[in-house]
């Protein structure tokens, strides 16, 4: 479900919220399923009074050209304290205004390039959360810098060998990171294993440590397509991701 972030004007102007959607098959069904037939619901803290004129910035990870929906809050809801959240009503008499939203959303529908950035999914196995979390940030915000969002990383994340290769069975990914030393089931074992796999083998797969040449070594010959050694610098991370992924 969205949440509205609050994007406030000047003074006297038109209150505009961002609502973050997690993709574009989420904006795309909500706009399908309610904005197009009249209003929805959005979940946010704010006090927002009935009738309260509003412009949304509809958006999403990836979304190049946010899409803005003028509208009215119609109702409140402030109980249970997570649902907390607003109805607002949108007016669909304007014919041409219409038609160039649904037209817009269409496109989204159809992940027109100009409009919808390249998502790479991106399995992260690593037992130490400062690790995990310093590449998942690091890979986003360079994505922002250097390619203006038009690649997104959506990244997953396991502590140990054995939930990595579970998740990487279940989910499809387009590219693994793989510490060398893991809890239960370590990194070459998971590596030689996605490798052994028909349906995963092909997966490029980044092997990361800390223990030099010994871990090096093992990476490699378990099948891995690039080694960085611990402690990581983010533009390798990212440089190497721009090579796998073919980014231009």
């Amino acid at each position: 479900m969205p949440w509205l972030d609050d994007r406030r004007s000047e003074p006297r102007e038109l209150l505009t919220l961002k609502v973050e959607y997690a993709d574009a098959s989420e904006l795309v069904s909500d706009y399908t399923d309610n904005i197009s037939t009249g209003g929805t619901f959005v979940l946010t803290g704010r006090d927002l009074p009935e009738g309260t004129e509003i412009r949304l910035i509809l958006s999403f990870p990836g979304l190049l050209q946010p899409l803005p929906v003028a509208g009215r809050v119609k109702w409140t809801r402030i109980s249970p304290p997570d649902m907390r959240g607003v109805g607002v009503a949108f007016d669909r008499s304007d014919v041409e205004t219409v038609a160039r939203l649904d037209e817009f959303v269409g496109r989204i529908a159809a992940g027109d390039p100009l409009l919808v950035g390249r998502t790479l999914r991106v399995l992260v196995v690593e037992d130490n959360p400062h690790v995990a979390t310093l590449i998942r940030e690091g890979l986003r915000g360079s994505s922002r810098r250097e390619l203006g969002g038009r690649v997104t990383f959506d990244c997953e994340t396991a502590v140990n060998g054995r939930d990595g290769l579970a998740l990487v069975r279940k989910q499809p990914f387009d590219v693994l990171i793989v510490d060398i030393y893991l809890p239960v089931l370590d990194g070459a074992q998971l590596i030689r294993q996605v490798r052994a796999d028909e349906a995963l083998r092909h997966v490029p797969i980044v092997a990361v440590s800390g223990g030099g040449p010994q871990a090096r070594e093992a990476a490699l010959a378990a099948g891995a397509d690039f080694f960085l050694d611990k402690p990581m610098r983010l533009a390798d991370i990212f440089a190497t991701m721009r090579i796998l992924a073919k980014i231009e």
